[in-house]
């Protein structure tokens, strides 16, 4: 086993999930009522990504897709919940918000397993081994239980003006991102 690769394969999917960098997007959802299941989110993470390293071009295939076109629309989604950030409006309703489930949707897919990610797997798969992903996805995976668990705990800690400001500079940075995959895949 190369635990070289498995490291760099850690780093490089740490940096695109930017698991730091969602603490306020998941902190400003669980105050909107979305409630977030730790375990279901880091599970559902977990099967969409190791599915996505062993059958992703053959589910995106199966429908016609290309890697570019699911990467574009995984922007889109990254880019309006980025608007959502900055600007305090919402694009995306739930009929009744509170109380409502967060843990799938919109936490595991798009905003940690989303087109970013998944692409980046597709794209690990040719520089480096399925262990070594598998073994760097488990690492990102534990990361992201440690972090969904410590959310509230967070959130006591920073003022509403500190929480406030690193909403709106994380959604200027998920506005770059999904400009950025965008950019890459048009």
């Amino acid at each position: 086993m190369n635990y070289t690769a498995a490291i760099s394969v850690t780093v490089i999917l740490f940096s695109v999930i930017d698991m730091i960098g969602n603490i306020p997007i998941i902190i400003n959802m669980k105050k909107e009522g979305l409630r977030i299941n730790p375990s279901t989110s880091t599970l559902v993470c977990a099967g969409i990504m190791i599915s996505f390293l062993f059958f992703g071009t053959g589910i995106l295939s199966l429908f016609g897709l290309s890697i570019s076109s699911f990467a574009l629309a995984g922007s889109l989604v990254m880019f309006f919940i980025g608007l959502e950030m900055i600007l305090g409006i919402r694009f995306f309703r739930e009929e009744n918000i509170e109380n409502a489930s967060g843990s799938i949707v919109p936490i595991a897919f798009p905003l940690l397993a989303g087109a970013g990610t998944l692409t980046t797997i597709l794209s690990l798969k040719v520089q480096y081994d399925n262990v070594s992903i598998i073994l760097g996805i488990v690492a990102n995976l534990l990361i992201i239980y440690i972090v969904l668990r410590s959310t509230d705990w967070m959130a006591k800690r920073l003022s509403a003006q500190v929480a406030t400001t690193l909403r709106k500079v994380f959604g200027i940075l998920l506005l770059a991102i999904a400009i950025q995959i965008a950019q890459n895949n048009i």
